[in-house]
């Protein structure tokens, strides 16, 4: 992986992580994903080891929890 990876739900904490996320990192060096919008990416976060949502993947596999929107079994 060469880039990180947002996924969140569209919460309004996952707005507002959303936002901070993209202030911080380099626009071309971060993906988003809407949970709530692409169902079929839920197994892809939770194979990267998310728990919950709002969670960036760093590049180097690590996954940062970031306050707590939705469990991803909700999201299932």
């Amino acid at each position: 992986m060469t880039q990180s990876t947002f996924y969140h739900a569209g919460c309004p904490v996952c707005v507002s992580a959303e936002e901070a996320i993209l202030d911080l990192i380099p626009a071309g060096k971060v993906t988003v994903v809407h949970l709530g919008n692409a169902k079929e990416k839920v197994a892809e976060a939770e194979h990267a080891g998310v728990k919950s949502v709002p969670a960036l993947v760093l590049p180097n596999g690590n996954v940062l929890h970031i306050n707590f929107g939705a469990s991803i079994e909700d999201l299932k």
